[in-house]
């Protein structure tokens, strides 16, 4: 069974060790006061572009009035050629709070470091598990009506 960490800080913190300040506990903490995050996947109502802490973190309270995140599923860990970046693979879980419906996310993150926080944070994710946590598997299943199936 995979091990699910409460939080996502905590699995952060694992997953990327001593490239982080010791000292920061929180995932604003981790982030570099002039960081970036991009979410190349976003549909039109959420940003591709987060820059800054302050930026994050009203970004973070914004998705807690939207999603609970209920927890984050052990990461696979890539390490790359540059040792200030990794890669990560995990699950995310939680529920719609207008709806109740599950989220169930799967997360591709490329995480680079410096000097203790994060600079960059580019996540991949599906933006249909995120509709149907916030719109309804009806929604979602009206918004992909007639897909085209490859391989």
């Amino acid at each position: 069974m995979t091990e699910t960490f409460g939080s996502f800080s905590r699995m952060l913190r694992s997953a990327l060790g001593n490239r982080l300040d010791p000292d920061a506990v929180s995932f604003d903490e981790m982030f570099d006061p002039d960081g970036v995050m991009e979410f190349p996947f976003a549909y039109a109502d959420l940003p591709r572009r987060i820059e800054g802490r302050k930026a994050l973190t009203d970004h973070l309270a914004m998705l807690g009035t939207l999603i609970t995140f209920d927890g984050m599923s052990e990461p696979t860990i890539i390490e790359t050629t540059d040792p200030d970046t990794v890669v990560l693979e995990f699950n995310g879980f939680g529920t719609g709070i207008a709806t109740g419906e599950p989220y169930e996310q799967r997360y591709v993150s490329i995480i680079r470091t410096r000097n203790g926080r994060i600079v960059h944070y580019k996540d991949y994710w599906n933006p249909l598990a995120v509709l149907g946590a916030l719109r309804g598997a009806k929604e979602v299943a009206k918004l992909t009506e007639g897909e085209v199936r490859h391989g």
